[in-house]
């Protein structure tokens, strides 16, 4: 029984139990059977919606009412005649057991309720694993999670390490001060028979454990019959039902992100397989060609019978070529360097102007048969790595020659905004295709235009997108305005307005 009875509801429920004895006065009823209904409304009134406490103190007041105001002699305890005992005890057994009864079923539907909500609660958690996929995050998701579907202060996942040792993850407001070896004493508990008690709906192993931050329960986290770590759970009260119920599911989302990142490991693997493979059906099929275009050339170029001019065209022929292999060799080691992360930025501050001229330079031989229109803020200067970002450029502007005719422009626009550096190229080619678009910059892949019109190994926009990773900028492409291809790169990066010193040198 509930002793805890608000001053409110106590004031209210005995003033009509005085509302109903004034008028039955003051009607001047004096029939006891029809009095002791009123009261008795009054007193299923209350139990309805207070205590069961309140509810028998309601009762035992009305009795004592119907009593002295009602049952002779009048204005005493005292009762004169033996009916009036029987109608009297009869009043107080069915106020208190009708008290009983509608208490009993106002628990049961709050209990109902409670069901309900954590069923709901169990539901979105369980929504929440499934929407979690970054394996590395996932534990301190998971904890957030538990804290906000539960309204728990207090929610910690301890994982045991190889070194013997608890990694610990807080969710809550508040992180429980447990100690190591209280939870060493819960995880040797969970090493033995695994029990379940059918009135708690609830697995063995649970503890409760008092901290100076509060009362905690320590819930062992399973894996089927395989423990995998201890929750903390505190900030309120929570069955043992729900608290194994939400063990089950942290055991879930720990195995699912254990999987994930096994999943993510054995993809990895598979794309350096494949990378490996294509690269070396690159290096098969692009060596082969210049190669043999610097033998013949080199061959010709010491030949004593040709006229000296073309001696010297086959000379300048093998260096295009060895120029070519050069640039192929540097794609492919910039490549492997992008798939081992070993691309790290070192900015430093450079005007837009730069990093367009650094790019022109880069691309060299590339441009030569095409106009290069450049639209470049030159009162700004940019802190990026001005390497990574002029080698990203250079390969957007060389691929823009690659697919765009001969004598063609190539437009560059830098331009600097509250968000960084934004670097748009334009070429009057034949623009991309919608397929095209969607595998653009992954390694190997050419446009199904561009494969007819310029050889390659497809690798300039995948180096582009894993350069401009490391600075934390990103690539795109779309078609222009003009129908050509367009190729976006922006670049987040502090600014400032260049001094004049540095615009005069």
């Amino acid at each position: 029984m509930t002793l805890r009875v608000s001053p409110a509801a106590a004031l209210f429920s005995l003033g009509a139990v005085g509302l109903v004895t004034l008028a039955m006065r003051w009607l001047d009823i004096q029939a006891s059977a029809t009095v002791a209904l009123a009261y008795l409304l009054v007193v299923l009134f209350v139990a309805s919606y207070a205590n069961l406490a309140l509810a028998v103190v309601v009762s035992v007041v009305a009795t004592l009412s119907l009593n002295f105001f009602f049952l002779p002699p009048v204005g005493t305890f005292t009762i004169a005649d033996t009916h009036n005992w029987i109608a009297l005890g009869a009043f107080l057994v069915v106020s208190v057991v009708a008290s009983n009864l509608s208490a009993t079923a106002r628990n049961r539907a709050r209990e109902a309720i409670d069901r309900r909500n954590e069923v709901a609660r169990l539901f979105d958690l369980s929504r929440d694993v499934l929407l979690t996929t970054d394996s590395e995050t996932a534990s301190a998701s998971l904890a957030r999670h538990v804290a906000r579907r539960f309204e728990l202060s207090m929610v910690t996942i301890a994982v045991p390490t190889e070194r013997g040792d608890w990694e610990l993850v807080h969710g809550g407001v508040d992180a429980p001060d447990i100690a190591p070896a209280e939870l060493d004493r819960a995880w040797a508990a969970t090493r033995g028979g695994l029990e379940f008690d059918a009135k708690t709906r609830s697995y063995g192993g649970h503890r409760t454990v008092t901290l100076p931050s509060g009362t905690v329960r320590v819930v062992p986290v399973r894996v089927g019959v395989r423990p995998v770590g201890i929750a903390v759970l505190g900030g309120r009260a929570i069955e043992p039902g729900t608290a194994d119920a939400i063990a089950g599911l942290m055991a879930i989302a720990i195995e699912r992100s254990r999987l994930l990142e096994e999943r993510r490991v054995a993809e990895l693997a598979h794309q350096r397989a494949d990378l490996s493979s294509a690269l070396l059906a690159a290096l098969g099929h692009d060596l082969r060609t210049p190669l043999t275009a610097i033998r013949v050339a080199t061959a010709n170029a010491g030949d004593s019978r040709l006229p000296p001019t073309a001696r010297t065209e086959q000379a300048a022929l093998a260096l295009t070529e060895i120029d070519h292999l050069s640039r192929l060799l540097q794609e492919i080691l910039d490549m492997a360097r992008i798939e081992a992360r070993a691309v790290h930025a070192a900015r430093e501050w450079v005007s837009t102007g730069a990093i367009v001229e650094a790019a022109t330079a880069h691309a060299g031989s590339t441009l030569a048969r095409h106009a290069v229109v450049v639209e470049a803020d030159e009162e700004t200067q940019l802190q990026v790595d001005p390497r990574l970002t002029s080698a990203a450029l250079a390969h957007v502007m060389e691929n823009a020659a690659r697919y765009s005719p001969a004598g063609s422009a190539i437009h560059v626009r830098a331009v600097v905004g509250d968000d960084g550096l934004r670097m748009t190229v334009d070429d009057e080619g034949t623009g991309f295709g919608n397929d095209d678009l969607e595998r653009l910059f992954e390694p190997f892949v050419r446009g199904a235009s561009g494969a007819a019109v310029a050889a390659g190994t497809g690798l300039g926009l995948a180096i582009t997108r894993g350069l401009l990773a490391a600075e934390g900028g990103r690539v795109w492409a779309e078609n222009g305005p003009s129908g050509g291809g367009r190729i976006t790169i922006h670049v987040p990066c502090a600014r400032r307005p260049v001094s004049a010193e540095e615009s005069w040198s």
